[in-house]
């Protein structure tokens, strides 16, 4: 019986706690497609907070250097939209497939995004 009350005591609290706090407008995975060499490419990313409290991101993270985040670091009021700008560089030929971490107030699990595409040579 002890096991059952510590159980209810400490180990669900961390599950509500890595509930998400968005719901994301923009699908989770963006495709560039072709884009030329040595021309950045722009995709935001939309969600809206569905939560109760304000929400604000804490973080993002990308996976390397090519790609860059931008995002306003105003609360998100409940039921209300934002987004987060990405901006890849394209400096190198070939496929690229990125990961984006996004880390928001009281949320302890990133929200995982990810952008594609191929880079061609210049026209």
């Amino acid at each position: 019986m002890k096991l059952v009350y510590l159980f209810t005591l400490f180990i669900l609290p961390l599950f509500s706690f890595n509930e998400s706090k968005v719901e994301w407008i923009s699908p989770l995975e963006h495709d560039f497609g072709d884009i030329e060499q040595n021309k950045p490419v722009v995709y935001d990313f939309k969600y809206v907070n569905i939560s109760d409290d304000l929400l604000t991101i804490d973080n993002v993270r990308t996976s390397c250097g090519c790609t860059a985040s931008d995002w306003i670091d105003i609360p998100v009021e409940a039921s209300d939209t934002s987004a987060i700008n990405i901006e890849f560089d394209a400096a190198k030929l070939g496929y690229f497939r990125k990961k984006i971490r996004v880390f928001f107030t009281g949320q302890r699990k990133a929200e995982i995004l990810y952008i594609e595409g191929f880079v061609i040579d210049e026209l």
